[in-house]
């Protein structure tokens, strides 16, 4: 098979992909039925997350015994109040573009838009409410907003989980023409990681310069044309999206014209920047003398959001203790009938700004595990370094394999995060030791409060190398939100229940 080019080329497409990435194939039609089909299952559970909230406020606040009214000088009916606040809320969800393919199964802004459609919907319903002089009752709302919220957020992680499993399966992908030099189309694939997370699969390339070679690809990656053939060579394998990796090569006016050929075809047309770990509400895209500048602010470990991240600690850590004290307690009563010596276990590590405290745990080794870690680390080949575990670590008791497969044994940090020594979410604290290895980069995690658990625990944990460890936490460091902090608690949960990366 071959694709005729505006420069009276032919370019050859190789036999073993016309059949599945070439043309408009059953199983990329089957993808686009797939979003169709979870669209469609989004909206519906939007709704009656939002009915449920809305039904249950009105129940527990007004009761369904005759048709109150909302007080005040208008006559508006609780059942009418309730079906105007439900529609405004599934319009904001709408509206809030919280169902845009581009964000669902990856990162915070799902959430984020779903928790921005519920606040500006409550905002305006305060302020309208303040207006016509009618007096919502204040716990009607106080259970609709968080209750609807909370749905929300839990039937969305549930269709992300869902989302998660089909893409795994090779279903629901987005297929992309990556548009850049060879170098960068070789790189790409790796650096976009598994399609399962990301949601996309490239099918094939376009690169600039010099003649195709017969049947070449690129890491895998079937080149198809140059950058004259963007179109064509899309709408033949049936992407939906078109990615030009940032390169000298391919130039704004080349940009542009791709922009042009696309117009009307429904395919999507992205740039990579290439900033690598720099997140979006740090950088700002600006006109410039008619260029476009991205502008990166300044990482910031001061200020309003940082007091936020300080009261959630107190609150969230106060309401966490208090349900899991009976856990608490139990733990502490087998490890002392079981194992001699003390219930905790103290280590000084180092926190925010270098400064030393004593990290609290569960002991779940013998009394004098430190003094037998350097003949472990012997008996492995290995050296004091950072992140680094031993393997089926002898020190280790009966009871505290168990507590340290699901976590238990951190859990009294919950009080080092009451004392304002760590936080809910952070990088983890290391001991003196490991910070004198630190080169620049991993210094950067000394810049905030350590964390019970962080991004590198939920994505991987003691099975990630020390190098993706050190990025991730200085990713975290830099780039950190509340919503994102909600999300690595959540996926903590999941980690921490499956045991997975734990020693």
């Amino acid at each position: 098979m071959s694709i005729e080019t505006n420069r009276s080329r032919t370019t050859e497409v190789r036999p073993g992909t016309s059949a599945t990435a070439v043309g408009q194939s059953s199983p990329q039609v089957r993808s686009v039925g797939l979003g169709l089909r979870l669209h469609r299952a989004l909206v519906v559970g939007d709704v009656v997350c939002v009915i449920a909230a809305v039904v249950t406020a009105w129940a527990l606040r007004i009761g369904f015994e005759g048709d109150q009214s909302v007080s005040g000088d208008v006559d508006v009916s609780y059942l009418t109040a309730s079906l105007v606040i439900a529609g405004a809320w599934t319009a904001a969800l709408a509206a809030g573009r919280s169902r845009d393919r581009r964000v669902l199964g990856q990162g915070a802004a799902e959430y984020q838009r779903v928790w921005s459609a519920t606040w500006r919907v409550f905002a305006v319903v305060a302020v309208v409410a303040f207006l016509v002089h009618a007096d919502v009752a204040r716990t009607y709302l106080a259970i609709a907003a968080p209750l609807g919220l909370a749905l929300l957020l839990t039937w969305r992680a549930v269709a992300r989980r869902y989302l998660h499993r089909v893409r795994a399966q090779g279903r629901g992908l987005q297929d992309v023409v990556v548009v850049g030099p060879r170098e960068k189309v070789a790189h790409f694939p790796q650096m976009l990681g598994d399609g399962a997370a990301s949601g996309y699969r490239v099918v094939a390339a376009c690169v600039p310069h010099g003649a195709i070679e017969h049947d070449e690809d690129v890491a895998g990656v079937p080149v198809l044309g140059g950058l004259d053939d963007v179109r064509l060579v899309a709408e033949t394998t049936g992407a939906r999206m078109v990615l030009v990796l940032g390169s000298d090569a391919v130039t704004s006016q080349t940009v542009r014209q791709i922009g042009w050929d696309l117009e009307g075809t429904g395919i999507d047309l992205a740039l990579s920047l290439a900033l690598v770990d720099v997140a979006g509400p740090r950088m700002t895209v600006q006109p410039v003398s008619g260029l476009q500048w991205a502008f990166v602010d300044e990482p910031r470990f001061t200020g309003w959001r940082y007091v936020l991240k300080n009261v959630f600690d107190f609150l969230g850590t106060g309401l966490i203790t208090l349900l899991l004290s009976p856990v608490l307690l139990g733990v502490a009563a087998v490890i002392k009938v079981t194992s001699p010596g003390p219930v905790l276990y103290r280590q000084e590590r180092i926190g925010k700004d270098g400064k030393p405290f004593p990290m609290l745990k569960f002991r779940s080794m013998v009394v004098d595990a430190d003094k037998r870690l350097a003949e472990v680390l012997a008996a492995e080949g290995r050296e004091v370094g950072m992140f680094y575990k031993p393997v089926n670590d002898p020190r280790v008791t009966p009871i505290g394999r168990f507590i340290r497969r699901y976590s238990i044994d951190e859990l009294p940090q919950l009080f080092n995060v009451l004392r304002g020594e760590m936080s809910l979410v952070g990088p983890r604290p290391q001991i003196q030791a490991e910070v004198d290895l630190y080169d620049r980069a991993a210094h950067r995690r000394l810049r905030v409060k350590p964390g019970l658990t962080g991004l590198w625990q939920v994505s991987g944990r003691s099975d990630l190398s020390p190098e993706a460890s050190i990025r991730l936490d200085v990713r975290y460091v830099e780039n950190w939100s509340m919503f994102g902090d909600m999300l690595i608690l959540m996926r903590t949960a999941k980690a921490v229940v499956a045991g997975e990366g734990a020693r």
